[in-house]
């Protein structure tokens, strides 16, 4: 079905979102909705946001939440997410002081870590995770010696390896990653995709997504649409092995900046196309289980819906949101500022 033959009905869908605090009053940046019942959230560091770190999780629904930040972990910037259930999952932190990037992981929902990963490679800068499953997953890095990093891990988490460089094509100098969680999304067993910032130096590159369809083994990066120098990739989503969305924009609050930007993809992420821009700055984007075209995005300033899979964009929410998951038969979660979680509610009109 073309963007164009969307049900009228459908195109008048009307999304809110039910808001609710969570265990910590820090700001939220990223989500991982396991289920109806089970969400995990993480945040830290947002805007140079010191000793704010924070683990939650809630297991029936949202009626509860736990605080279940590592011990010390307060003083973390913790960046991503993977759940698995209720009591699997790892999280990432990004390095502070004299601590690198780690991984910890949790086998019993939180109430014990173990660190997983340490970084010892000078100039790693670990971004993002995706899992293919619940044994199968990646890591990217900022570029190293001239290439994205990649980390990989076949047991769920609990060990990593360093992916063979041969298989990454060299990066644009000076380009890297937004950590927000969502930079690195990953569909089936073999595919997953990273977005880049771009650079404003002298090759005033746009920013790259970088696809792989064999499981990490080997990349292939395509430039966007999204202009560089100006714009950088916050987030990535794919419903299917071929459509993708990508949002970001430029963010600089001290000097009045905060633009949007979108660009979708039918095939893979081979080639893009430069949607409308949305309200603002948006750093995380998904798409609606059983929407068809519909995908919801999140940033700053506000939430935006799309229901032409990207082409265009219009503000529903004003709220700081800065994080937003979704999945089948649980519908979509976001998160945000003073430790907020919101649940999507889509009004049939």
């Amino acid at each position: 079905m073309t963007a164009e033959s969307v049900p009228a009905a459908r195109q008048a869908d009307v999304p809110s979102w039910r808001f609710m605090p969570t265990a910590t009053s820090n700001t939220l940046i990223t989500l991982d909705v396991v289920d109806r019942e089970v969400v995990w959230a993480v945040g830290g560091g947002f805007r140079g946001a010191t000793n704010d770190g924070a683990v939650v999780r809630t297991v029936d629904g949202g009626r509860s939440w736990q605080n279940v930040t590592p011990p010390g972990g307060v003083a973390d910037k913790f960046r991503d997410v993977e759940a698995f259930d209720r009591d699997h999952a790892l999280v990432l932190t990004l390095p502070r002081g004299d601590e690198p990037s780690r991984i910890y992981r949790t086998a019993d929902g939180g109430a014990t870590w173990q660190l997983v990963f340490r970084n010892s490679v000078p100039n790693a800068f670990y971004d993002c995770m995706a899992f293919f499953d619940d044994r199968h997953g990646l890591a990217v890095s900022d570029p190293v010696g001239g290439k994205f990093a990649i980390l990989a891990t076949e047991d769920g988490g609990w060990t990593w390896r360093p992916a063979p460089a041969d298989g990454m094509p060299a990066a644009t100098p000076d380009d890297g990653a937004l950590a927000t969680g969502t930079c690195m999304v990953a569909h089936d067993r073999r595919h997953a995709w990273f977005g880049t910032t771009g650079t404003s130096g002298g090759t005033g590159h746009n920013p790259q997504v970088f696809r792989t369809a064999d499981g990490g083994r080997t990349w292939s990066a395509a430039d966007t649409p999204i202009p560089g120098g100006t714009a950088s990739i916050a987030s990535l989503s794919f419903r299917d092995p071929r459509h993708g969305l990508t949002v970001g924009g430029d963010f600089a609050p001290d000097s009045g900046i905060d633009s949007g930007a979108a660009a979708s993809t039918a095939d893979g992420g081979a080639s893009w196309s430069l949607g409308d821009a949305p309200g603002g700055f948006r750093n995380s984007v998904a798409w609606v289980p059983g929407g068809g075209h519909i995908a919801v995005a999140v940033g700053p300033n506000g939430s935006d819906v799309s229901t032409d899979s990207g082409r265009s964009w219009t503000l529903f929410d004003r709220a700081r949101l800065l994080g937003v998951n979704c999945q089948p038969g649980a519908g979509c979660w976001a998160v945000g500022e003073h430790g907020t979680a919101a649940q999507l509610v889509i009004r049939h009109s």
